[in-house]
């Protein structure tokens, strides 16, 4: 078995993990532009120099945030999951009608 084919999770990874006084900073900025952004009408407007300030104060602090956690995706619903369970779904069969002839048999 090949060492890059098996794919360990992120949790187990403990080398690849990033400092958590960073991760912590750029929680605490995703959130204080978040704020920013709600409370203060001008952050929502565009700047000469920035361009889009809700990109520069809430976008671009979370996509470091998602980045710092190595972009893990969404998992699936339980309710998703435990729909799946079941396997691949069959056709009956179609019951035969009784008594009534096939327009081949007729002619």
């Amino acid at each position: 078995m090949n060492a890059r084919s098996v794919r360990r999770p992120a949790t187990e990874r403990v080398i690849d993990r990033a400092d958590p006084r960073l991760l912590r900073g750029v929680r605490q900025l995703a959130l204080a532009g978040l704020a920013l952004v709600l409370v203060w009408p001008a952050a929502r407007g565009s700047s000469a120099w920035l361009g889009w300030l809700p990109m520069w104060l809430v976008g671009m602090p979370l996509a470091a945030w998602w980045a710092l956690l190595r972009f893990p995706l969404p998992r699936l619903s339980w309710r998703r999951l435990a729909r799946r369970t079941g396997g691949q779904a069959r056709r009956r069969p179609v019951p035969a009608a009784r008594g009534r002839r096939s327009p081949a048999a007729t002619a």
